[in-house]
Order: structure tokens, then sequence, then C-alpha cells
């Protein structure tokens, strides 16, 4: 196919007149002038560059790379900084690499990227357009996660220092509190895994776990990310029990032994303080009836108050086990002094249970009591200073008799000849002081001569019971008599009681026998 003569003779014009040879890149639009050029418009000059230079014209469209950048770039020509018709080895660039803005362009060198030769970027026979904007393009092999982060490493990294990560870790589903803000990233991401790692603290600091697992996963329910040994768990709001006294300052596996959620703990005190009951269940388990969380040792029970028996005097200082001996619940104690000190009774019972008749709790021996005038043998006269022992000579106090001549028997003059009734002549202000009148308190009227003798005289033996002797004068004076029972027993028919050998008559008057003193 050949051109029209009026056609080629244009060309070999425009070939005649060109101002010289294009750049290589344009040669094979060397004789296709209006490839480039448009008669008389200049307007369109650059509308014909971009029909060539697609990606250009994107740039200057969407304003950005260099070409869409820099200033006035829609009055700007192509041809004032690119130049043709220079030779085929001409540089129609004009690029100087170190008077280059790469503020112009959409990568803006900054931190480390500052000082980076072109080459570090650019690579020969490459356009400049083409050179990689995204970090992994040039850092794929600088990444130590392998690309499991991704590749948007400006997420995390900064151009100023490879090392200087500034990834916002509290804007994902962990945000890093406490200590974890201070932990390496390898610390949680062993092997560089990111993804689908667990979010419980058992799943790092399993190892760290001093309860061995008992006390279950939920770690955040007693620990915190400040600082693994301090406890945030509150007992006393947590829990049903609160703690209070010594309960505060023991240490959790104290009472959790077992497992947290598998073994539930009872909240009496027994249950945790069996092994430690003295007592060996005897006081039942409710030892909070007594005792106190501040000290094992302390009880706040009070016998005044809580029970029917105050304590006094010994009784304040003796142990609980020294009366409550059986089980607590279900031996009773009996609170008479007996039910408790029978085992300590001298008596042997002889005087009786009621022992605080005579004694007091402040001690067993101290300042008796015991008013002797409440017996059947009230102490009177000399009795009242005579010591207990006189007549008690053992700690049995029980007497079965309270004659006289049960303690004087030694000291009876008569030799029981007056009988054992000492009281019908003694009184107990004086041995020797006696009240007893024979006309008044006997049957037998003492008078004449019968009232100067003594009591032997008649009394002359032992009785045992009431004295029993005859009144007729013959009983006494058989012997005396010089008729020899002639006249009969009943002297006083002519005798008289002042004197024997005195005669009284039938009433005639009186006479002496001859021969009479």
């Amino acid at each position: 196919m050949y051109a029209s003569p009026p056609m080629a003779a244009a060309s070999d014009l425009e070939t005649l007149i060109m101002p010289g040879p294009v750049v290589s890149g344009h040669a094979k639009y060397e004789t296709a002038c209006s490839k480039c050029h448009e008669p008389f418009s200049k307007r369109t000059q650059n509308t014909l560059c971009y029909d060539c230079h697609k990606d250009v014209a994107a740039d200057v469209r969407e304003k950005r790379r260099f070409h869409g950048r820099i200033n006035n770039i829609a009055n700007t020509a192509c041809k004032a900084c690119h130049t043709d018709h220079k030779g085929r080895d001409a540089d129609i660039v004009h690029l100087d690499t170190d008077t280059f803005d790469h503020n112009h362009t959409d990568f803006a060198l900054e931190g480390a990227h500052h000082g980076l030769a072109c080459a570090s970027c650019h690579k020969k026979a490459a356009k400049h357009r083409d050179a990689p904007s995204a970090c992994n393009d040039c850092h794929r092999q600088d990444d130590p996660h392998k690309e499991r982060l991704g590749k948007a490493c400006e997420k995390c990294h900064s151009v100023k220092a490879w090392k200087t990560s500034r990834f916002d870790h509290d804007k994902t589903k962990f945000p890093l509190k406490g200590k974890h803000k201070e932990a390496t990233c390898n610390s949680c991401h062993p092997n560089e895994n990111y993804k689908n790692l667990a979010m419980e603290c058992v799943a790092c600091h399993r190892i760290n776990d001093i309860h061995a697992g008992r006390y279950g996963d939920k770690c955040a329910n007693c620990h915190n990310e400040d600082k693994w040994k301090t406890i945030r768990f509150d007992h006393d709001k947590n829990t049903r029990y609160k703690l209070s006294g010594t309960h505060i300052t023991v240490r959790c596996d104290a009472c959790h032994t077992g497992k947290l959620y598998g073994v539930k703990l009872g909240t009496a005190c027994y249950d945790c303080h069996k092994h430690d009951d003295k007592h060996a269940g005897r006081y039942g388990s409710k030892c909070e009836t007594c005792h106190t969380t501040r000290d094992w040792a302390h009880t706040s029970f009070s016998h005044d108050k809580d029970t029917k028996f105050p304590l006094r005097g010994a009784h304040r200082d003796a142990a609980c086990q020294d009366c409550h001996r059986g089980d607590l619940d279900k031996d009773k104690v009996r609170n008479t002094c007996y039910a408790c000190h029978q085992a300590d009774d001298v008596h042997k019972g002889k005087e009786g249970r009621q022992c605080e008749r005579c004694h007091n709790e402040r001690k067993w021996g101290a300042k008796v009591v015991f008013d002797h005038d409440m017996t059947r043998f009230p102490l009177l006269g000399l009795h009242a200073a005579v010591p207990c022992e006189e007549c008690h000579l053992n700690t049995n106090y029980k007497v079965d008799t309270f004659t006289c001549d049960s303690c004087h028997k030694k000291d009876d003059v008569h030799k029981l000849t007056l009988g054992k009734k000492c009281t019908a002549c003694h009184n107990p202000n004086g041995w020797r002081v006696w009240t007893f009148n024979h006309n008044k308190d006997t049957e037998y009227k003492l008078d004449g001569a019968h009232a100067k003798i003594h009591c032997n005289r008649c009394h002359r033996d032992p009785v045992s019971d009431s004295i029993k002797l005859p009144k007729t004068c013959g009983a006494c004076h058989n012997s005396d008599d010089p008729h020899n029972g002639g006249f009969g027993q009943q002297c006083e028919r002519c005798h008289i009681t002042e004197s024997f050998k005195e005669i009284r008559f039938t009433g005639r008057g009186s006479f002496t026998p001859s021969g009479a003193p």
C-alpha cells in the first residue's frame, strides 16, 4: 500500500524540517510527527503525550505520584521537562538524584529511608514508578514473623527504626495491662504464632501455678496483671464465709487443700479444726460457742452468763475438763457440789451432800461456816470453845448419840451410879457447876440426916437407864435394924430422918431409949 503523493510530500517536508533525531524510545514514531505534534495547537500537545503515556495521564488525572503531585501540573507542558530531537541517546528525563525532591512522590523519604541510595529501591532497567512502596516488598527477608502477621508492616513498625514497634495491643481482644506491657512479644507468641491464641491466664502461666491446678483455671479471680503475687480476691465479698481474726492471715492452701471447685469446704469451725480439738470431740462441733477467730486459746464463753452455774472462787481457775469429763451435749453435768467433789469428801457422805452448808468455792478448807446451833446438838457454854476435833475424832462428823456420857464417860466420877443423864445435874457452863435439887427433881425428899449424906451412900451400883432405887427405909437400913425385922420394914412409924435413934411413937411424943446418945 502506498501513500498518496500529497501525503508523502508532507511527510518528507516534516522530515526535512525536523530539529534532530528523536530518542531511541520514540524512534518508531519519528516519521509520524502527528503522533506527538498537532500543527498550530500547543494546547493539545500534552494530550498527545498522554495518549501514549497512559500511566502518567492517570497519575495527573488522579493527582498522585510524581506527575500528579508537582505544582501547576495542569499548566505545565510535557516538553518543558522532556524535550526530544536531541539524538538517539539523549537524556530527556533530566532526573537529578541529588536534587530530586522525593516528597513530590507518593513515598516520602522519612526516618531510615532518608539516607538510602536510590538504587536501594529503584532497580536498574526498571521504571522509577515501578519501585515498590509496601514495606513487605523490600523487607520481606527482614520479616521475623515470616508474614504470619500479614504484609502491613506499618501497623507495628515505623520508618524510624525497624525494631521500634508502635503496634497498639489495646485494640486487640487482649489489652496489655500491668506486667504484660513489659513482656516481649515472643513471650506470648512463641514461634511467631499470632493466631488462635488462648487468652486465659493459665494458657501462659500454667508453669507458674503454685497451686498445681487445684484452684482451677480462673487465675483472674484472685490475681491481676500488676503482680502475680498480689491477690485481689475479696473473700468477704466474693464468698459466703467472711474472714476475721487469725483467718485473715492464713494462707489459702491452709484451708483449700484439695481442688477448689471440686471439693466443697464446710463453713463450720470443726470442719477445719477437728484435728486441733484437744477435747477429742467430747464438747461437740460448735467451737464458736467458746472460741473466737482471734485466737484459738482465747475463749469468749461466759460461764456466768451462758449457764446456770456461775463460776466463783477456785472454780474460776478450774479447767473445763475438770468438770466436763464426758460428752458435753449428752452427759449433762449436775450443778451440785457433791456431783463433782464426791471423791474429795473426807466425810464419806456422812455429813450429807449439801457441801455448801459448810464450805465455799474459794477454798475447800477455808472459813468453814458450819453453824452447829442448827444441828440437834447446839454448842452451849464451854462446848462453844471446844475445837471440832475434840468431839469429832475423825472426818466422820456424823454422830449417832448426843448423850453426855458418849463424850464424858471417862470424866464421870460417879461411875454411872447416877446413870447417863448428866444433864440432870450438870450444864455446859462448867462440869462442877450443877443445879440438881433432889427434893424437887425426884420423888424422894432428902431431909434430916439424909440431906447431909453423899450421893454414893445411896447410889452405889451403876445403872444403864433410869435410876430406880427403893424408897423404903429397910432397903437401906436393914443392916442397922436392931429389931432384926421384928417390927417390919416401915421404920418411919417410929423413927425420923434427923436421927435413927430418935423415936417417934404413934404421935404421943418422942422419947429416947435408955443408953441412947
